[in-house]
């Protein structure tokens, strides 16, 4: 018998006849069915951290442009428009805006938060970001046409305590010397509109004019730096390699990855961990496939020895039983891959019928921002999940096969 397909079919007739003991074939059903909970689950979750990153990612660069390019020293800072024009026409580059930061506080009435202050020209501004198109209320351009006008972030303004059209005072880094003596320098601001992203910036930016940032921090024609907008978000750290190594030593230019790196690299961090948390229950229902397998066994006893008179090898019994034990995993396998993908693909339609069907808001977007589960499938995703569930599977089928080849049929056959 050796070398011929019996293996292949006496392991398929095990794993799925009709005359197995009952109890067996429960077991049996239970473990497919833990596979398939176990990888469906994974391909769920994550779908939807994928579609909370690009979510996330999207939100954050609609107000952070690709790269900056920050100058480091004051005669970079006032001859500003020659690097400009010269980043505007490199390939890769779209366009270009010239910004003022710096750290603030901003304070109105006892409520007090530190804030980062961009001064910002509004033409410029919407073609390297979204900052236009994240108001929830008032203008940006009104920046410009307002004296002393600023925009928070929707965060920001609640927790100083101020809306549109009220007053709040920045506090800056900068001492005013007076005979009585130094103080920080301060300016009462009216707020000409609130943005809202849905992220950390909401609680953290303030936007004025440029005129009236470096007339606040006494710049008199001073930027910090550039704003660059490439053709390619995922081609911005190479683009801007190049952008530092033709401005040479005066400049910094930095991109998205490493302003917000910190950030994506938790959201990677939390992925993995979240997706080694699940395979874990994977794991339990593969190693139920170890019980199936040692009650298969020892159920056919009788055929082993039969098969081992006839001709067959330990190797030959060794296969059919990780063949058995294989069939399973590959049934709950393929059906939690197929569940895995029909709900990732269908989970924001479904996130709705379950409103529509109880009446309730799972996601006010008030609160969370968001009005469904974002959710992004990724094949990559779901082939590293296949392939592991499947590598579990068949290292829980090798111990009870091995115990299977290791039945001696003088000793079943003189008992039967």
């Amino acid at each position: 018998m050796n070398g011929s397909i019996y293996p292949l079919f006496i392991g398929y007739r095990y794993s799925f006849s009709r005359k197995r003991n009952r109890f067996t074939a429960l077991v049996s059903v239970i473990s497919m069915f833990g596979m398939a909970l176990g990888v469906a689950s994974l391909i769920v979750v994550l779908s939807v951290m994928n579609g909370f990153a690009a979510e996330l990612r999207d939100r954050i660069l609609s107000l952070v442009p690709h790269g900056y390019v920050n100058f480091l020293d004051d005669d970079a800072a006032r001859h500003w428009a020659e690097p400009m024009q010269r980043v505007g026409g490199m390939p890769g580059v779209v366009a270009v805006a010239p910004f003022l930061r710096e750290q603030v506080l901003l304070g109105a009435g006892s409520s007090l938060q530190g804030a980062r202050l961009f001064g910002i020209s509004p033409a410029d501004e919407a073609r390297v970001s979204q900052v236009a198109n994240t108001l929830v209320a008032g203008r940006l351009a009104a920046i410009e046409t307002e004296p002393f006008g600023v925009v928070l972030g929707t965060s920001l303004a609640r927790m100083v305590g101020v809306g549109v059209g009220d007053t709040v005072v920045v506090t800056l880094p900068h001492l005013t010397v007076t005979p009585l003596g130094a103080f920080p320098r301060s300016k009462r601001l009216i707020v000409v509109g609130l943005f809202q992203v849905g992220a950390q910036q909401d609680a953290e930016q303030a936007y004025v004019s440029l005129d009236t940032a470096q007339r606040l921090l006494s710049r008199d024609g001073a930027v910090s730096g550039l704003q660059v907008r490439t053709d390619d978000l995922f081609a911005a750290p190479g683009i801007m390699r190049e952008v530092g190594e033709r401005l040479g030593p005066g400049v910094n230019a930095i991109d998205w990855s490493q302003t917000q790196g910190s950030l994506f690299r938790a959201v990677r961090m939390e992925k993995i961990t979240v997706a080694l948390l699940l395979l874990s229950v994977v794991a339990v229902a593969a190693f139920n496939i170890v019980s199936t397998l040692v009650m298969s066994v020892a159920e056919k006893r009788g055929d082993i020895a039969v098969l081992r008179t006839l001709g067959a090898d330990a190797r030959g019994i060794m296969t059919i039983f990780i063949i058995h034990g294989l069939s399973l995993a590959l049934l709950g396998v393929a059906t939690g891959g197929v569940i895995g993908v029909v709900l990732s693909l269908n989970i924001a339609e479904l996130t709705r019928w379950v409103e529509a069907l109880t009446g309730a808001v799972l996601f006010d977007p008030d609160v969370y921002f968001i009005s469904a589960l974002p959710a992004v499938l990724e094949w990559s995703d779901v082939l590293t999940v296949v392939l592991a569930s499947l590598a579990l599977g068949t290292i829980a089928t090798l111990y009870p096969a091995w115990r299977a080849s290791r039945i001696a049929p003088a000793e079943v056959l003189r008992y039967a």
